[in-house]
């Protein structure tokens, strides 16, 4: 059996479960599987397959064919220009929180010198991302999941900037430490009938302590408008990720709070994602 075979065989396996990126998946898998780059993988399609490794990706096809997500099945997810660990205690990394990213950078300039807090960090990939980017920032990443934050740790490390960030393990109401220049954000936001109607990807391996938010979805997003308002160094910004129809209720809770809304940022479908907003006094 050749490349050409395999990448059919698995094709086939993951077209009849459903799986609707099939094509990409199998590539991915075999690449894997031969410790190859796709294009390598797509310019020896006449290479043979050895038994063993043919055998290996039958096992990396049963999984993904139960819907697994990629990331969770390669333990590795790339956001931003790099790259991170993940399993299924943290979400996986997403294109539209790298909007988050962006905004910050944007704000700032290289050398300077800033103090941001990560509500809810997960993997870790947002401040890591950031401090990666501007060497004289420093944070503080909190999470309510032990787990989690065992990941996020383990980022951290990877990317040797274990020594910039405090990780606690700390639900933000009970939050109470110093005064920061950003606050980010990607909190729940999936109300209880979203939550059902999701992705078999999403819905049976992502952590739904990352996901659900109440009935309405806003249970998470108001605590974290409410405690910014007294951590944010006053004309400090909290940027933080939405639910697609949450734009006007998330706004009236933002000026409530003396918020002044900078930005509403679309994703790539064009949803309102991304928020931008300045503590006022």
């Amino acid at each position: 059996m050749n490349y050409l075979d395999a990448l059919d065989y698995g094709i086939k396996q993951l077209k009849s479960h459903n799986i609707k990126s099939y094509n990409l998946d199998t590539e991915l898998l075999l690449s894997k599987v031969l410790n190859s780059t796709r294009e390598n993988l797509l310019l020896n399609l006449s290479l043979e397959i050895k038994k063993k490794k043919f055998n290996k990706f039958k096992k990396l096809l049963s999984r993904r064919k139960k819907n697994e997500p990629i990331a969770y099945i390669f333990n590795k997810k790339e956001f931003w220009k790099y790259s991170f660990r993940v399993n299924k205690e943290v979400l996986v990394p997403r294109p539209e929180s790298e909007i988050i990213v962006d905004k910050v950078l944007k704000l700032t300039s290289y050398k300077s010198s800033k103090y941001i807090l990560d509500v809810g960090t997960g993997s870790g990939c947002l401040l890591l991302s950031i401090i990666k980017e501007r060497p004289n920032f420093y944070g503080t990443a909190i999470d309510i999941s032990k787990k989690a934050l065992k990941v996020a740790i383990s980022n951290a490390k990877m990317h040797h900037l274990q020594n910039k960030i405090k990780f606690i393990n700390i639900d933000i109401d009970k939050f109470k430490y110093n005064k920061y220049d950003f606050i980010i954000s990607n909190p729940p936001y999936i109300n209880e009938f979203e939550l059902k109607r999701l992705d078999k990807d999403i819905i049976l391996y992502e952590p739904k302590i990352a996901l659900k938010a109440g009935v309405d979805g806003l249970s998470e997003i108001n605590k974290l408008i409410v405690r910014s308002r007294s951590l944010l160094k006053v004309n400090g910004k909290l940027i933080f990720e939405i639910g697609k129809n949450q734009v006007n209720v998330v706004k009236i809770l933002l000026n409530k709070n003396n918020f002044y809304i900078n930005n509403v940022c679309k994703d790539l479908q064009s949803y309102p994602r991304i928020i931008v907003s300045t503590k006022l006094f």
